[in-house]
């Protein structure tokens, strides 16, 4: 049975959905339940950095419910992370098995441990019992090979795992190539674990294929489409704002970032730099968004960049009320 309302999650994106984000997000859009956090690195020993939990404040987090995320290899480390966070006001805390990147997983970490369930079994029997919190787990299908998954399930069917965020991808394919939906439905019927889904939800009628295929998926999790659609989980809510109402809350969302990262980037070329990182996937919801993002990638100065922007304004049109990302 489909729920009348789905739960909606924002995705973790290195470098993109941190707390400046997800609070400027939460000032001007609607449809958002609740965000996993990029993920927390952990270190050795018991002894926390600040820096380590600088994202994840409460203070720096009151308008979203947040889950934090940790990415370790090392069962005492993320228990002690965890545990830090348990004192900080957090019930849950997500472990990474999905990062795709080399760099980490080439020193088995994220999807980089997902051909080994012998050393994820490990992993869950220590923390398990040990940790304050509740887990979930985001993952991949697999590293190399989507059906790694099926020697990872029975493992995590072992454990007290609140969910599993599957993106239905290996973590070589990175976010290319098509997921596979086969594979993913195999993962509903085998698991006991709430399921939720991840992975190129860019409009809303592609949800609703998604939505109707996968019935009894917990919850949905948009990262990429989120980025390039801010308005994406309202219109998958039902909500259809204006052409113009949704012109001006873009415009307000942006200078609210703009200014908010004004405030702690070291230098305008560095401010200039982030933007230019939202603006590759804002463009895609725009008329001649291409253009766009073909001279804001020109900008060095802050003058220059707001300069463009102003210029843009001035005629900028979405595709259309749903037409989003192709």
């Amino acid at each position: 049975m489909i729920p009348a309302t789905p739960r909606i999650w924002l995705a973790p994106l290195r470098g993109l959905t941190g707390a400046l984000f997800r609070n400027a997000y939460a000032e001007h859009f609607d449809g958002i339940d609740g965000a996993v956090t990029p993920f927390l690195t952990t270190i050795q020993g018991v002894r926390i950095k600040p820096s380590q939990i600088q994202e994840v404040l409460p203070e720096n987090n009151r308008l979203m419910p947040v889950v934090p995320q940790i990415i370790s290899k090392t069962p005492s480390n993320f228990i002690a992370l965890a545990t830090a966070l348990h004192r900080m006001g957090y019930d849950t805390v997500n472990w990474n098995l999905g990062c795709p990147f080399a760099r980490v997983a080439n020193k088995q970490r994220g999807s980089g441990l997902l051909p080994h369930p012998e050393r994820i079994d490990a992993f869950l029997e220590q923390v398990t019992g040990a940790l304050p919190t509740r887990i979930s787990v985001k993952l991949r299908l697999g590293r190399s090979a989507p059906e790694e998954i099926l020697d990872l399930l029975p493992v995590f069917d072992r454990y007290p795992i609140q969910s599993l965020i599957l993106h239905p991808r290996t973590g070589e394919q990175m976010y290319t190539g098509r997921p596979d939906f086969e594979m993913f439905a195999q993962c509903l019927q085998r698991t006991r674990h709430p399921v939720i889904y991840n992975g190129d939800i860019v409009d809303r009628k592609g949800f609703e294929v998604l939505q109707q295929r996968f019935p009894s998926v917990a919850g949905w999790m948009i990262g990429r489409g989120l980025l390039a659609d801010p308005f994406l989980p309202s219109a998958i809510k039902g909500s259809s704002p204006s052409h113009e109402d949704r012109i001006g809350r873009f415009r307000r969302f942006h200078d609210t970032l703009f200014d908010r990262f004004a405030a702690i980037r070291h230098g305008p070329v560095q401010l200039v730099d982030t933007m230019k990182g939202y603006w590759t996937y804002f463009a895609q919801n725009f008329q001649q968004g291409d253009k766009l993002l073909k001279r804001v990638r020109k900008a060095r100065r802050v003058e220059q960049y707001r300069n463009i922007l102003a210029a843009f304004w001035q005629t900028a049109a979405f595709k259309g009320p749903f037409d989003t990302c192709g």
